[in-house]
Order: C-alpha cells, then structure tokens, then sequence
C-alpha cells in the first residue's frame, strides 16, 4: 500500500516524509504541481541536491517551464514511477500539496474533452483585457471551481471555463459525478497544523525563501525563459515579478508573499476536507501514528 502525506503548503510534509521514508527504506514521489518545473527550486522549497542524496526522489525536474502539464501527464509519469518502486521491493511515500493531481492519480480522471486552442486564446486575451475577469466569470459559471482555483491561476481557470464552455458542464459537476474506482491502494494522511502555527511556518519559510535568493533566481529564469512561463503565476515568484517590475516595494514583498501564500494554503484546506478515505492530523506525531500499522 502506497503511504500519502498531503496538505497545505509550510505544514511540514516534506521533513517528515523524508524521514519517514529512511526509516522504511522508501521512496518519494512528489505530488507538487511547481516542482516538476527544472529550474524552479527556491520558490517552490524543492528538495535539495543533498535532501534528494538521502532519498531517491521521483516526479522533480521532469518538466520544462514553458511546458503545460496536465494533471493525467502526472498521472501517467507517477503511474510508471510507482511501478519500477514496487518492481524493486521499495515503498513508495508519495508527498506533496496538490490536491488534483492525488485526485488524479488514485480516482482517475473523468473523459475530459481536447484542448481548444482557438477558445484558450480568446480567454486568455479577454483576461488581458480584463485581469480578473475570468475567475470573476469562472464564479458565475462555476463556483465550486473558482473557490479553489486563485484568481492567478490562469492555466487552470482556462481549462475549467474551458470543460464548461465545450461540455455545457461545469468541471466540478464532471467531478462529482466521475466514478471512481481507486487505481492505487493507498493510505492517505493530510497534515493540517492549527491554523496560527500554519501562519507562523508561512511567515518563518518567507524569510527564508527571500534570504536564499528568490529574487535573483527569478530574474534569472525570466532572463532564461522569458516572462509568459507558466510558473511564474505561481505563489512567490509571481510576487517576486512584480518586485522586479517595480510594482511591489521591497518592504511589500514579504508580506504580500505571506498574503498570498496563506490564501493558497486556505484553498488546499478546503480542497482536502472534501478529499474521500483520508485522515487529517494536526502535527507530525500524530501522522507517524496514523501509518504505524502499515510500516
């Protein structure tokens, strides 16, 4: 049975699934949206080059950043990476923040309908035109979407406006009603700390992204990679942007990363309350306590 250890982001789910996964002789397979993107690694606390020596890492570093990877893209990479841990008598912990792609890959995905690039390119210029208007219209046409998918996030809203536009569906509807049959046994336990000492470790990871350099790496893949790739809308770097384009102070950066970040995490909150078969813990002993029985 594969081990899962999800939740909000700064909630200590990385620490303990590394140490975890020494203890059993384990792998991990990361279940992080921003770090399968090479490159981007201060801003999305990547495991480190020595973290990753201590235990073999899958699903990091996979993916360009002027890729759009899709929820059954990760699907497909995790599928194989679970297969050659159990091929090799290891245990695969699979660790990570993204409520869809766990979704994705223990339920499966519901028959989504193919891209529309002609459709994409109008929303994308309507927002544009408009910043703002497609999570304000994604609220009309679909508000169990737009409460967890941030006004930021426009690789996502387009895909849900998308589905509803071209089914007549909302993407929540698809969901709820997709019947799932579990692909993967799995024992999934969600660390959800109480709320001030999650704003704490929010406000503590801040400092420390900032004091090892997010700046400087974000000016540098905007030099390597241009401004249009797609994680810099992601949380940190798309605050990191606005600094260096001169539209947040150095004294607002901080806490508009804070800002930002605790609005994230507040949505993975809501995301994994509604997650099926799950346990939620508030601290790192009691998550150790909960997979006690399958070591």
């Amino acid at each position: 049975m594969i081990l899962a250890i999800v939740g909000p982001t700064a909630s200590g789910k990385s620490a303990v699934g590394l140490e975890l996964a020494e203890e059993l002789g384990g792998e991990i397979v990361s279940c992080d949206s921003m770090q399968l993107y090479r490159g981007f690694d201060i801003g999305t606390a990547k495991p480190t080059l020595a973290e990753q020596a201590r235990v073999r890492h899958h699903l990091i570093d996979v993916a360009e950043p002027s890729e759009r990877f899709s929820a059954a893209q990760y699907s497909a990479l995790a599928d194989a990476a679970l297969a050659d841990i159990a091929a090799r008598g290891r245990r695969a912990i699979l660790v990570g923040g993204t409520g869809l792609y766990l979704r994705a890959l223990r339920w499966g995905l519901f028959d989504a309908p193919p891209r529309d690039e002609a459709l994409r390119e109008r929303l994308y210029a309507d927002e544009r035109a408009a910043p703002g208007s497609l999570h304000a219209r994604l609220s009309t046409v679909d508000p169990p979407s737009a409460q967890r998918i941030g006004p930021n996030d426009l690789v996502r809203l387009v895909r849900a406006l998308e589905v509803a536009e071209l089914t007549g569906t909302p993407l929540s509807e698809h969901h709820a009603a997709h019947d799932r049959t579990e692909r993967h046994p799995m024992r999934v336990v969600v660390l959800d700390p109480p709320k001030d000492i999650l704003d704490a470790r929010i406000t503590e990871r801040t400092a420390q992204l900032l004091a090892h350099g997010l700046v400087d790496e974000t000016r540098a893949l905007v030099a390597r990679h241009g401004r249009a790739a797609g994680p810099f809308q992601s949380v940190g770097y798309h605050e990191a942007l606005a600094f260096l384009d001169g539209t947040l102070g150095e004294a607002e950066l901080a806490p508009a990363i804070v800002r930002a970040t605790r609005y994230y995490a507040r949505r993975q909150r809501t995301w994994f309350r509604k997650e099926r078969e799950v346990t939620t813990v508030g601290d790192p002993q009691s998550l150790r306590a909960a997979f006690a029985g399958l070591r």
